[in-house]
């Protein structure tokens, strides 16, 4: 029995963890480094990201690799390299409306990986209460301190960031080292509970009438009802990710439209779409 214990609560926690990196590896579309640019992939996205940008309440900037900057304000006004561009009302129109867009759109990237760690969260306390765990804290801890991590990389004193380094660093975040903190949190809540967990298991085994097998096949019904809650939210965060990844090619024809009349801008292309 005391097998069995540990197959399961071990298979369960790598399942909270693993999920947490499949859903959260959405945050950016399974961000992929590539040379100097980032690369926003999945099976129907490919988009490019080249340069950093920065979003305040009244100025984006958008800074190339070799520290060239382009500076839209907040009434339209167009800078590059603090020199004005002369604009028509049409013109200037289609700019405000292009930062109006990004404004909106590209911090969708960090709720989306927010919310990944929430599925996470919800995925340790269904495991805790199936198996009556009482100190998930340093679970908890945990989630608390990555929810951090990814909001301190995205906002940077009131300031929107995106760029290949938030990137790079998120996608550290979620590498080995994590899914084997979150798997030894696991095992010191479950050494913590041993009682209140035995007293659960005792229960089930009543349950099933003393049958090995059928105590076996309550308890793969329990993980997979579980795994069944936390692929609910991660399919409905993947779809948010998916309408992430539209608006980033939304976007990036848009820029198309604005170089035709402001051809100088081909140098700030903020998106690529990669075919």
């Amino acid at each position: 029995m005391k097998k069995v214990t540990k197959d399961i609560l071990i298979s369960n926690s790598k399942k909270i963890s693993t999920a947490l990196i499949i859903s959260s590896s959405l945050l950016s579309g399974s961000a992929i480094a590539h040379s100097n640019n980032i690369n926003i992939s999945s099976d129907n996205c490919n988009i490019a990201l080249q340069h950093t940008v920065r979003i305040q309440p009244n100025t984006i900037e958008i800074q190339t690799p070799n520290n060239q900057v382009m500076r839209i304000e907040q009434n339209g006004n167009l800078y590059i390299n603090n020199k004005i561009v002369a604009l028509n009302q049409q013109d200037q129109d289609s700019i405000e409306d292009y930062a109006d867009n990004l404004r909106e759109q590209l911090p969708q990237v960090a709720t989306i990986a927010l919310e990944g760690v929430k599925i996470a969260g919800v995925a340790i306390t269904e495991v805790s209460n199936v198996f009556g765990l009482n100190n998930i804290d340093s679970m908890t801890e945990l989630m608390d301190e990555l929810s951090v991590e990814i909001h301190n990389q995205f906002y940077q004193d009131g300031t929107f960031v995106m760029s290949q380094q938030e990137f790079d660093s998120i996608e550290n975040t979620f590498n080995e080292s994590f899914e084997n903190k979150m798997e030894e949190a696991m095992q010191s809540a479950v050494m913590d509970s041993i009682g209140s967990l035995l007293m659960a298991l005792g229960s089930e085994m009543i349950g099933a009438g003393g049958d090995m097998n059928e105590f076996e096949n309550r308890m793969q019904r329990m993980g997979e009802q579980i795994e069944e809650k936390v692929e609910t939210q991660a399919k409905n965060l993947e779809q948010k990710a998916h309408t992430f990844c539209s608006s980033m090619k939304q976007l990036a024809k848009q820029e198309d439209q604005i170089q035709e009349f402001l051809p100088e801008l081909k140098a700030y292309d903020l998106f690529a779409v990669n075919h």
